[in-house]
């Protein structure tokens, strides 16, 4: 049974990275350090020419997910851009003052991107009942939802992830992220049954430019999207894809 491998990226580097590595979807964001936001029009431009499904996070600031109407019709714009530029989907989440999903808004972005597939984020995992949360992203009519199982990481969130998985059955899928890497992979989809996992795939990168430091134009590290790791985290999925199946 194949498992989806997607790659998250903010950088022209990193598409090509995910890409070289195999990975299987990219979900393409700018500032992934600030847990991704909106990319740029030539990013979804270049990212549109990839020879697998682009999906572009629809997130116009960086902070909660309480978003004004100002917001909203940021977000609006950037899905008409992402299905301008010819990307497969969009990722979206919406948050009202008590973490609860805020269905209105997340209804009528939902519409707006009709055509388009469509990722809930991990809004998902500030809501106070994930089980609810779950049933709403059923009746909005997403297809997946990205969640850590309300943790800051996916494995720390490992037993609420398998019952969503439980629970959702085939009506939907739960793609674990946050902290998915190789030393985490293959006990998330053992203990899971997951069938799509959701890893940026990075490296750190020391920074050798002092002026750019100085300058505040780089960060002493930051971290590159690494087609090696990207091709071992497919590797490790194949196994164990080909572990589950029928014999």
């Amino acid at each position: 049974m194949s498992i989806l491998l997607e790659v998250c990226v903010d950088s022209p580097e990193g598409v090509a990275a995910a890409i070289a590595g195999g990975a299987n979807r990219i979900e393409l964001c700018a500032a992934l350090d600030l847990g991704g936001l909106t990319p740029p029009p030539g990013m979804m431009a270049l990212a549109a020419r990839a020879p697998i499904p682009v999906y572009a996070i629809i997130r116009p600031r960086a902070g909660n997910f309480i978003f004004d109407t100002d917001n909203e019709a940021a977000m609006l714009a950037d899905i008409d851009a992402a299905r301008a530029f010819g990307l497969a989907g969009v990722v979206i989440g919406a948050s009202l003052p008590d973490m609860t999903l805020d269905l209105p808004m997340l209804k009528r972005l939902r519409d707006h991107a009709k055509g388009l597939g469509v990722t809930l984020h991990r809004a998902f995992d500030l809501v106070p009942d994930p089980f609810e949360a779950l049933e709403q992203a059923i009746d909005l009519g997403v297809e997946r939802v990205l969640t850590s199982g309300l943790k800051v990481t996916g494995p720390e969130g490992i037993d609420l992830i398998r019952q969503l998985v439980e629970r959702a059955g085939d009506r939907v899928s739960i793609m674990p992220g946050g902290g998915i890497n190789l030393s985490t992979v293959a006990r998330m989809v053992g203990e899971t049954g997951v069938h799509e996992v959701h890893s940026s795939c990075r490296r750190p990168v020391e920074s050798t430019d002092q002026r750019a430091i100085a300058f505040g134009f780089q960060a002493p590290v930051s971290y590159a999207t690494d087609s090696g790791i990207v091709r071992r985290m497919r590797g490790l999925l194949d196994e164990i894809g080909a572990a589950r199946r029928p014999s």
